[in-house]
């Protein structure tokens, strides 16, 4: 039997042509939830190649082993600035450290909240914007309905599938909306097929 979602998002015709294309996607669910948002905010502006190798000595700072929270605070602002951090960088990364600990950010704690709840929760940390909290529920804690509007990815393939105007940034968000709000329950699926589209 395949996935729900596939059955569901193949009832779009432009969405079943990349589904046949990609076959069955999966999202997974990952612990370690601090982790993936040091991850992400060492990623933001950089290239998927450079932020890998930046991740790589993040690790082996703490001798590959994933880091507690707590480490990080310990951790020398020149040390995380030395494996290619800037400052802001690193300032975000012990923002989401010492949230941890004051506040809490274990799959227990968030698996209770919905995504909208998640969102709210996380975006006081000073560097954790919205996109970076959607990116989580998916990629993290695996929420099959999850849309990000603000994605230049799904920007771009949802413009060129759709054939949607770019130029006029408010339209192009009406536009998004609307077309992917027949894709509820499983938006988180559509947002994988739509990063694999390439233009022909």
């Amino acid at each position: 039997m395949p996935h729900p979602h596939i059955l569901h998002l193949s009832k779009d015709k432009k969405l079943k042509k990349l589904i046949d294309e990609q076959g069955e996607k999966e999202l997974k669910r990952r612990k370690n939830i601090p982790l993936r948002l040091y991850a992400s905010i060492m990623s933001q502006q950089l290239s998927t190649k450079v932020a890998a190798v930046i991740f790589k000595r993040f690790l082996e700072l703490y001798g590959k082993k994933e880091p507690a929270p707590q480490q990080i605070i310990d951790t020398p602002h020149e040390m995380l600035r030395g494996i290619g951090l800037s400052n802001a960088k690193v300032t975000y990364i012990k923002n989401v450290a010492q949230f941890a600990i004051d506040q809490g950010m274990d799959m227990k704690k968030l698996s209770g909240m919905s995504n909208e709840e998640v969102i709210e929760y996380l975006m006081p940390i000073k560097g954790v914007g919205r996109w970076t909290v959607e990116m989580l529920l998916m990629f993290t804690l695996g929420r099959e309905d999850v849309f990000s509007p603000d994605d230049l990815g799904i920007q771009n393939s949802i413009a060129g599938i759709y054939k949607v105007d770019k130029t006029d940034k408010k339209k192009l968000r009406e536009n998004m909306f609307r077309i992917s709000s027949k894709w509820t329950p499983y938006r988180s699926y559509a947002c994988l097929y739509l990063w694999n589209w390439k233009p022909s």
